[in-house]
């Protein structure tokens, strides 16, 4: 009979990205997504420190609680501004959307 104990494969995440990150190919589409998963962390660090559960806020925005987890988890579905302003809310914060130069070290010519 095969041993189905449980046995976690090891993964050190920053040894992974800093070897992946040589392929010019990845390191475009890993900055590509960095935006989307930021967006994504400060939304469960917001929750997180609230205290609050999705249920919780989705009965204060009117909303459902699968409609939360999806807004958390960065699916196919670009949430509008309007529902990040609620989400914000809900957790006791501040919304805020800035645009930043791409290249600060850039001079102009």
């Amino acid at each position: 009979m095969d041993d189905l104990t449980y046995q976690p494969v090891k993964h050190n995440h920053e040894e992974f990205l800093r070897e992946e990150m040589k392929d010019e190919e990845f390191r475009k589409g890993y900055e590509a997504l960095g935006p989307k998963y930021s967006l994504i962390r400060q939304l469960l660090l917001a929750r997180q420190q609230s205290g609050m559960t999705q249920e919780a806020i989705a009965n204060k925005i009117g909303t459902t609680k699968s409609a939360i987890s999806r807004l958390e988890s960065g699916g196919k579905h670009v949430p509008s501004i309007t529902t990040l302003r609620k989400y914000a809310d809900a957790v006791g914060c501040d919304l805020e959307i800035k645009l930043t130069p791409k290249n600060l070290n850039k001079t102009a010519g």
